[in-house]
């Protein structure tokens, strides 16, 4: 099995060198000296700010690569500006062991992502407000999904990855990625999670 790619950007060295460490020691990962060779980003600040928002966005980019967040301080409003800026999981500093680092980058690297249920939620009522002020007024219907993209973002839902995806469909693989490009290029939908969460608040999946 292929180790996943990953890089650790952060506001100090001492972070960086200590996340650095803590992946190195995981089979599972390799630590990548620079993010575009990265397959998922560790991004880590100590409280996530106006300061730190405008420096996810520049990241993102710079490198389309999912983003791990972990934070100590975290303003649930500002989690559409995040999942925007290619957040896909959001940890708590003081409860981000070894093992569920590791597990939230490989999650990441298959295309999944874990949020925790206050933030989710927040997510929901930030894609419902999007919906009601600027996709209904263009026009788009109730959901604005095919049957297709309704049976790949359900799953998506269910956390499975493309591989997983694709054999429970009968689709590719390639298939599954052009779906999901499909659906978040066309709502102006920045990642998965982001398409998973509008889904939802669609009444969709």
């Amino acid at each position: 099995m292929d180790r996943v790619r990953v890089a650790v950007l952060a506001e100090d060295p001492i972070t960086v060198a200590g996340l650095a460490s803590c992946l190195k020691s995981r089979e599972e990962l390799f630590v990548a000296p620079n993010p575009a060779e990265a397959d998922v980003i560790v991004f880590a600040a100590d409280r996530v700010n106006a300061k730190v928002l405008a420096e996810l966005r520049l990241s993102a980019q710079q490198v389309s690569a999912p983003r791990v967040l972990v934070t100590n301080e975290f303003n649930p409003a500002d989690v559409l500006s995040a999942v925007e800026s290619r957040v896909v999981a959001v940890l708590p500093r003081t409860s981000a062991t070894g093992s569920r680092l590791t597990n939230s980058v490989v999650a990441a690297a298959k295309g999944a992502g874990t949020m925790p249920p206050d933030l989710l939620g927040e997510l929901l009522k930030q894609v419902d407000h999007l919906q009601r002020e600027v996709l209904t007024p263009r026009g788009l219907n109730a959901s604005g999904l095919t049957n297709r993209e309704v049976d790949v973002l359900r799953l998506m839902a269910d956390g499975m990855d493309t591989a997983e995806i694709a054999q429970k469909l009968c689709y590719s693989e390639r298939t599954v990625k052009n779906v999901i490009y499909g659906v978040t290029s066309r709502l102006n939908l920045r990642n998965r999670p982001h398409a998973v969460a509008y889904a939802m608040r669609a009444g969709a999946i």
